[in-house]
């Protein structure tokens, strides 16, 4: 029986006693900042002119459904939550939210968000942010996480469509620019997780989730990290050679992907045992660490360069 039904007996005696920042922790605001930011490069690689108002209110539309694919997020994981050491502080488990309130604040949080985005820009944007929340909800969330190991590869679709909603609801279209944003985001995803993944596979066993790590053991979980990066390292240049990315770009992608590429070298080759498991954690950490950064100076570059060309400068 999952956490959230043993509470709902509970649910009806008891009143909840949240605070706004409790209900702000559920829109997970680390993950929501990141969204808002990689939709603002979708949002200023689109052509033309977009009003500032209708853009702020776009990628206010957009932060709001990613709050609320977060909220239905821990809505639904609060069983397993509740055991890892790294969420069993989060608002559901802790005793602070009850279930039913951030199941109906999620699914509020969701149609105020599409409807927004529809009625303030256009109804494809609306579409595909629908189908973001619903992906990462549903497809990921309640059957990915809990039944197959591809779980981030398939699931992490969801965190790579910021970008095309936001292009779409400049444009009303989706090109082939806001599809190579998606994309590597999509097959950054993976290594990012997965060096994660390597630290917490006792907790994830311990929750019945089948990562990686857990299901095909850690020598290949460093194989596939390492297959992904050399993926990702030239994927990441893509935006410059196609022009709309600068010369300037095209540097930092390459050293952070080189960068990037010899972390996930050292992550494959210092395995665990032979009393190298200190180091061999060392490494997992620091890519993870670094892959959070990368992604952060390839979106940042893209957002400086485009804001900077519509100012004129």
């Amino acid at each position: 029986m999952s956490y959230v039904s043993e509470q709902n007996g509970l649910d009806q005696a008891r009143i909840s006693l949240a605070g706004p920042g409790d209900y702000f922790a559920l829109l997970k605001p680390r993950v929501m900042s990141l969204v808002v930011f990689t939709a603002l490069a979708g949002l200023l690689v689109a052509p033309g002119q977009m009003n500032p108002v209708i853009g702020f209110t776009a990628l206010l539309a957009i932060a709001i459904g990613a709050g609320a694919s977060g909220a239905l997020n821990m809505w639904y994981d609060a069983d397993i939550d509740a055991v890892m050491t790294r969420t069993r502080t989060r608002p559901i488990p802790a005793g602070l939210i009850l279930p039913n309130e951030a199941l109906a604040f999620g699914l509020f949080l969701s149609v105020f968000s599409v409807f927004m985005l529809g009625l303030v820009t256009n109804w494809l944007a609306a579409g595909l942010l629908a189908f973001t929340i619903f992906f990462y909800v549903v497809v990921y969330t309640m059957w990915l996480k809990r039944s197959t190991p591809q779980n981030i590869v398939i699931g992490g679709a969801a965190g790579a469509f910021p970008p095309m909603v936001a292009y779409a609801a400049a444009t009303g279209s989706v090109s082939l620019s806001s599809l190579v944003l998606f994309a590597i985001i999509f097959v950054w995803t993976p290594p990012h997780f997965w060096a994660l993944a390597l630290l917490k596979s006792k907790e994830y066993q311990a929750v019945g989730i089948p990562m990686m790590p857990n299901v095909k053991g850690p020598d290949h979980t460093r194989l596939e990290i390492l297959l992904y990066t050399i993926v990702l390292a030239p994927l990441a240049v893509v935006p410059w050679l196609m022009g709309f990315a600068s010369p300037v770009y095209g540097a930092v992608a390459i050293s952070a992907g080189l960068a990037m590429l010899a972390l996930a070298v050292r992550v494959f080759c210092v395995r665990r045992g032979q009393g190298r498991d200190e180091e061999s954690d060392r490494a997992a950490k620091q890519l993870f660490a670094f892959s959070i950064v990368y992604l952060f100076l390839l979106f940042a570059v893209i957002v400086v360069e485009n804001s900077v060309s519509r100012l004129g400068f």
